[in-house]
Parts: C-alpha cells; sequence; structure tokens
C-alpha cells in the first residue's frame, strides 16, 4: 500500500512569473505645511538638475552692479564696502550676499538677511540667515508685520531695522512668500518616474543576458541530457566569466542562444520628457536654450 499518492502531490508550473517592478501607483507630491514645502523645493533642486541650473542662470542674470556717490573720497570707502564686506564668514563683497539673498528668494519664496553690526552701530558683516530663521506675524492692523526669532518666542526681535527679509509674491492676506518652484513637483515627479524606468529598462535590456536553450537528441535518456545540460551551463558560466579575454563556446548538439529581450521594444521616451521640459522652463520664465535646450 502506497502513504503518498500522486495525486495528493501539489502541482508546481513549469514556467512561474515574479513581480520584478512595483505597480502601484505612486501619488504625487503632497505640500502640507511650510517647513515641508521648503524642504521638497530644496529636494527638487537636488533631483532636478535642470531646476538648479535654471535658477543658478536667473541669479547669474542679476549681473554686477555699482554704488557711486558724489563725494570722491566717500567713493572710496564704498567701494571697500561693496567689495570687502565679510559675508557669513565665508565670502566677501555686497555681491555674495546679494547671490544667496535671491538664490533663497527664488526656491523659499522668502529671503531672510541680517546685518550684523559693532558696539559703535559701524556695520561689521553681513549674514544669509536660514528662511525659518524668523517668523513673520500681524499685530493691531494688516500692515503692522512684527518679526519674532521663532514661531513658539512670544517677544518680538529687538532691532528689526538690522533684519532684511523679503517676500516673493505673497498671496493676500498672508505673511508667506511664493517660491517659483511652486506648481513644479507635479511634473518634476513625472519627469523622475520617466528617468527611473529609463534606468530599469537600460538595467534590464543594457546589461545583456543570455538564454542557453539545449535540445537533446532522441534517445539520449534523462541522465544523459542532465549531465549534458550541466556541462553546457558550467562552460557557458566561464566563458562569461572571463573578462578581457575572447573565448569561444563549442559545443556539441542542437544548443540554441539567445539574448534575453532582444525583441522586446523600448517605449519612446523622448516626447513625455520634452513636454515635460516645457512646462518646467515655462514656469521658471528662462530661454530653453540657456540650458542646453533645443527643440527644433
Amino acid at each position: 500500500m502506497r502513504l503518498f499518492s500522486k495525486k495528493n502531490r501539489p502541482h508546481v508550473p513549469d514556467v512561474q512569473t515574479c513581480t520584478t517592478a512595483d505597480r502601484g501607483i505612486i501619488p504625487p507630491l503632497h505640500l502640507s505645511d511650510q517647513p515641508h514645502e521648503m524642504r521638497l523645493y530644496r529636494a527638487l533642486r537636488d533631483q532636478v538638475p535642470v531646476i538648479d541650473a535654471a535658477i543658478m542662470k536667473l541669479i547669474r542674470l542679476l549681473g554686477e552692479f555699482t554704488i557711486e556717490c558724489a563725494d570722491i573720497q566717500a567713493q572710496a570707502m564704498l567701494d571697500r564696502f561693496v567689495s570687502g564686506i565679510s559675508v557669513g564668514g565665508t565670502g566677501t563683497g555686497l555681491h555674495t550676499f546679494i547671490s544667496s539673498y535671491f538664490d533663497q528668494l527664488l526656491t523659499c519664496g522668502r529671503a531672510v538677511g541680517e546685518i550684523v553690526t559693532y558696539e559703535d552701530g559701524g556695520i561689521a558683516a553681513l549674514y544669509n540667515a536660514p528662511d525659518d530663521a524668523v517668523t513673520l506675524r500681524m499685530g493691531d492692523s494688516p500692515v503692522d508685520v512684527r518679526i519674532f526669532p521663532n514661531s513658539l518666542c512670544a517677544k518680538e526681535i529687538e532691532h528689526p531695522e538690522l533684519i532684511c527679509l523679503t517676500l516673493l509674491n505673497p498671496q493676500p492676506g498672508t505673511l508667506h512668500g511664493t517660491s517659483i518652484l511652486s506648481g513644479l513637483p507635479f511634473v518634476s515627479e513625472l519627469l523622475m518616474k520617466i528617468f527611473r524606468c529609463v534606468g530599469q529598462n537600460f538595467e534590464r535590456a543594457g546589461n545583456v543576458r543570455y538564454a542557453v536553450t539545449y535540445h537533446p537528441p532522441a534517445g539520449s535518456g534523462a541522465v544523459g541530457a542532465r549531465q549534458r545540460v550541466k556541462e553546457i551551463a558550467e562552460e557557458w558560466s566561464r566563458a562569461m566569466r572571463d573578462k578581457g579575454r575572447v573565448c569561444d563556446f563549442v559545443s556539441v548538439g542542437d544548443v540554441n542562444i539567445r539574448a534575453i529581450g532582444a525583441d522586446s521594444q523600448i517605449i519612446d521616451c523622448d516626447i513625455p520628457i520634452r513636454h515635460v521640459l516645457e512646462q518646467i522652463t515655462a514656469k521658471l520664465s528662462i530661454p530653453p536654450f540657456l540650458l542646453g535646450l533645443s527643440w527644433s
């Protein structure tokens, strides 16, 4: 009497499939509150190089500037101040301060700077503060704006006249600026998704893998065919491992070698990438040729 019956054995299919890519829907980037929004905009500049390049081009378009004075002696002192003022302890010059200030204004929607003074009231240095270094609150009237060190502090800053603060396109009735990158998280997510898929496809198709199929002759027997397949697999693996040398793979019998995925067609992504880049350049208001883009 047999203890185990064939009909009770689970059936194992000859071909099985496995999930190699996430098919779930990735939700668009969401802006929940102000601090998260600022981190999102900085992440956009880090992950999408064309956005960072566009902002750097806008900063360079500021150009140079001079400050003129009718008094010759005062002009010399003014020139020394413009070119030699310390900025943040790591830079010098008023142009350095303004470039960093403008960079922060475009990215975060607001920029904060501070005038550092000597004990006698003279200007010692300029400092580019983080965008969240101060908090703005309305006073007794809508035009009365007060500056606080942070959102939890109830005491105002003692010398608000030493604070340089600019908001970019604030919404009516609010004290929050609007970043030039607002509206770009969605299209940037599409662009990153396309490049991510291109990378996955190139990893699969660019790194060529081969399917070696051996068809044993009739009457060879299962044992002989299994031994032959083992020998073919060992020799093929050795040939693939010998980098820097050309190896010939010689076999007897019906052996078929094909590149996996050679017959598949990779989706053309030029048109969707172009549409996304058009949206980005239109939002940033910069000519495409300054970014090395040409669609003619």
